[in-house]
């Protein structure tokens, strides 16, 4: 009978062998085990904890559905009413406890940013753009209550007397407005917007400003104090807690600010695909953002390594500030308090809910709505949470009791090729009761459809199980956990899925023929100190040298130098596997039709040639690239490339002189270059021994393989003898001496 462990090698084994048959030698691993791995998974009624484990988190269900995109303000009334603010069409909604809701009050603007309970019944609502502030009775009957003239109103509260204070952009007004509609300005801020407004437990005023994101506190008569100057654009939201202290999200908003309908503040531009509507004097949305990890502070490290999205602040009665919690990626919007202490934060933009607890305050994603941003957080009659939502419009409820079965979906792998899968396997705690169930689905879009395969029957041991799923590029995974229905609940923590990509060929990219005599001396050594008592090759060092031979980058060659008769060859080649690759070097002569091996087994992408061991001509060289050291001999491929033509030429150009004439008092030499392989390139004399000077063919230009010359000097002694030298483009030499006593020269 087999073992756990014995069933466990013999499918690893399995898995080996399938790779020795089709492709790399080494599998590759896709493990899912951190939390910003399970983040970029999608999950229903599930919690992902920030020590990246998965579990049974507390349900939610669907309240409502509207019409409208976005939904961006609730209010709840006294008799379990809830209305909530929408755009695109300027509506608010009234949704009573047993979910029924219907349009309550439609405005002539396109947008309703924030709502406020009216005391003794109906609700105060706040449009823009260009907006007013309404006046809506129980019975759905609405009066202008305040028209300011400012663009925007982004936020309103009532203070114990019945006075609203309305916060508005896009010059950072606050007003103060009596119950019988006559406001004043409370504070003018030195700011773009007023974004958001809430009462300390002395009642003093607290606002929040964008463009810059500062949180003051007001006193009765408008003197402001500065409690927190924040390094971020925006800050969205705040509130208080029955402790006192102030919480506040924070936004990286809009670079700049400034005043206009179109520099109103809004969240972060997209980071992804089609961007939505930002706010504008037309519309307001929400931006989209596509999230892949989420951590505190402690997890993230801080700023450095990219900007945050966002943070959550809280401010202390005695004014300490302390940042509890810092994204790049997702955009917090609201917040809302439990009972045990702990912060429910609401984000966008793939719909996340966190819970921060704990000191340090430590994120947890309790739930993900089916919606790409939540932007709005309450609390019904029952104390349970209520979320609104917008892309699309929805409002929904979270359970305080812990989902019977929830579902993780996770992100698709794409393997670049299609790939044989291999083993999967899983780690966590199964109480007695309760299962994970671990299916897979595969196919060759992006995107997965009704052209992928159907999900796997479940995977019967977490130790390891073959996948079933058929060979294609992509593979998604999905775990079901199932509850015992009382306290208990499993557990997963990694889950890792082994797959084997086909076998990429070779590809040599480049060639380069340098020139004759061009040859690279070998680097100094890096100096880096050996490892007492280990004898080989650090894994770092070895990576770094894999990495360096797989990945296209050319050898590592020290100073240049010259030696007569050597040719270098340098080439560039890459390997989609990033296998290691050896090179054979083959050259064939012009007019031929075979390939003569050079060299074999080269592991460095450089080669020199001593050409001296060819006759002189006209070659070309092939380099093919073979990915044998990482796959078996049945699977190994090669790639190939040849270089430009070239010459060979080692014989050194012959002068002729032809004739030597006095006239005048001058000797005129007159001689021929003549090369059969390369191009005559440079011909000089001295006179005897002086310094060398050119001298040019007839026709002006030293282009071809036979020249001829006429060199006329001054009649002296010094003109006895005249020594000739003449150069080839292949650097090759010849000499020659004129006498002026003969009619002809010799060499």
């Amino acid at each position: 009978m087999l073992t756990r462990s014995t069933r466990l090698a013999a499918t690893l084994i399995g898995c080996a062998v399938v790779a020795a048959a089709v492709g790399a030698a080494s599998p590759t691993f896709w493990q899912t085990a951190t939390e910003a791995d399970f983040l970029r998974g999608e999950v229903e009624n599930l919690a992902i904890d920030p020590f990246g484990r998965l579990t049974l988190g507390p349900s939610t269900s669907p309240v409502y559905e509207a019409s409208a995109p976005f939904l961006w303000a609730t209010a709840t009334a006294p008799d379990g009413t809830l209305y909530v603010g929408s755009g695109n069409e300027g509506q608010v909604y009234k949704i009573d406890a047993n979910g029924r809701g219907q349009v309550f009050f439609d405005s002539d603007e396109l947008e309703v940013h924030a709502l406020a309970a009216v005391p003794g019944g109906g609700v105060y609502v706040a449009t823009s753009p260009n907006g007013k502030i309404y006046k809506v009775d129980a019975g759905g009957k609405a009066t202008t209550f305040y028209d300011p003239p400012d663009a925007y109103i982004w936020s309103l509260v009532v203070d114990r007397t019945g006075t609203v204070y309305a916060g508005t952009g896009d010059k950072g007004t606050i007003y103060k407005i009596t119950p019988d509609g006559r406001g004043t300005v409370f504070y003018q801020a030195k700011a773009t917007h007023a974004m958001t407004l809430a009462f300390d437990r002395e009642g003093r005023l607290i606002a929040g400003t964008g463009s810059p994101g500062r949180v003051f506190r007001l006193d009765a008569n408008g003197k402001p104090f500065v409690l927190f100057d924040s390094s971020y654009s925006e800050i969205h939201q705040i509130r208080v807690d029955p402790a006192g202290n102030i919480y506040a999200t924070a936004l990286t908003g809009r670079p700049g600010g400034g005043g206009g309908g179109g520099d109103a503040p809004a969240p972060p531009p997209p980071a992804g695909p089609p961007p939505v509507a930002t706010v504008s004097t037309e519309i307001t949305a929400v931006a989209v953002a596509d999230i892949s990890v989420s951590a505190s502070p402690a997890q993230s490290g801080g700023r450095p390594g990219g900007a945050a999205a966002g943070a959550v602040f809280r401010i202390t009665p005695d004014g300490a500030t302390d940042v509890l919690w810092e994204t790049r990626e997702d955009t917090p919007y609201d917040l809302a308090f439990e009972s045990g202490g702990s912060v429910l934060v609401a984000t966008g933009g793939k719909g996340k809910l966190f819970r921060l607890s704990g000191d340090p305050a430590r994120a947890t994603l309790v739930a993900r709505a089916d919606a790409q941003q939540v932007t709005t957080l309450t609390t019904d009659r029952t104390g349970q949470v209520l979320f609104g939502t917008s892309n699309p419009g929805k409002i929904f409820r979270l359970s305080a009791a812990r989902a019977d079965r929830g579902t993780f979906t996770s992100d698709v792998r794409d393997a670049q090729t299609v790939a044989t899968w291999g083993a999967i396997k899983w780690q966590g705690l199964v109480p007695p009761g309760t299962r994970v169930e671990v299916s897979t689905r595969s196919g060759n879009t992006k995107t997965p459809d009704e052209a992928w395969s159907d999900w796997s029957s479940p995977y019967a041991t977490p130790d390891g199980s073959a996948i079933t799923s058929p060979r294609a590029r992509y593979l998604q995974w999905r775990a079901v956990l199932v509850g015992s229905g009382r306290t208990d609940a499993p557990l997963l923590t990694s889950l890792t899925a082994a797959y084997l990509p086909r076998n990429a060929r070779p590809r040599v990219t480049s060639i380069t023929v340098h020139t004759p005599g061009t040859v690279y001396q070998r680097p100094f050594p890096t100096g880096e100190p050996e490892i007492a008592g280990f004898d080989g090759e650090t894994p770092e060092r070895r990576a770094a040298a894999q990495l360096q031979g797989s990945a296209g980058s050319g050898p590592n060659i020290g100073r240049r130098a010259y030696e007569k008769g050597l040719l270098t060859f340098i080439w560039r080649a890459e390997d989609e596997n990033r296998d290691d690759l050896v090179y054979d070097l083959q050259y064939r002569r012009e007019g031929e039709t075979t390939w003569h091996t050079l060299k074999q087994g080269l592991t460095d992408a450089i080669f020199v040639w001593d050409t001296t061991s060819v006759p002189n001509g006209r070659y070309t060289v092939r380099v093919v690239a073979s990915d044998a050291p990482s796959n078996s001999a049945a699977s190994a491929l090669t790639g190939d490339m040849e270089s430009t033509a070239f010459d060979i030429d080692n014989t050194p150009p012959v002068i002729t002189v032809n004739a030597v004439r006095r006239e005048g008092g001058r000797i005129t030499f007159v001689f021929e270059v003549r090369d059969d392989n390369s191009a005559v390139q440079k011909v000089e004399y001295s006179l005897d021994g002086d310094r060398w000077q050119a001298v040019y063919p007839k026709d002006g230009i030293a282009d071809s393989r036979f020249e001829q010359y006429e060199l006329a000097i001054p009649d002296t002694q010094g003109a006895q003898g005249v020594v000739l030298r003449a150069t080839d483009a292949l650097n090759n030499v010849s000499s020659a001496r004129g006498v002026a006593t003969g009619a002809s020269g010799g060499r």
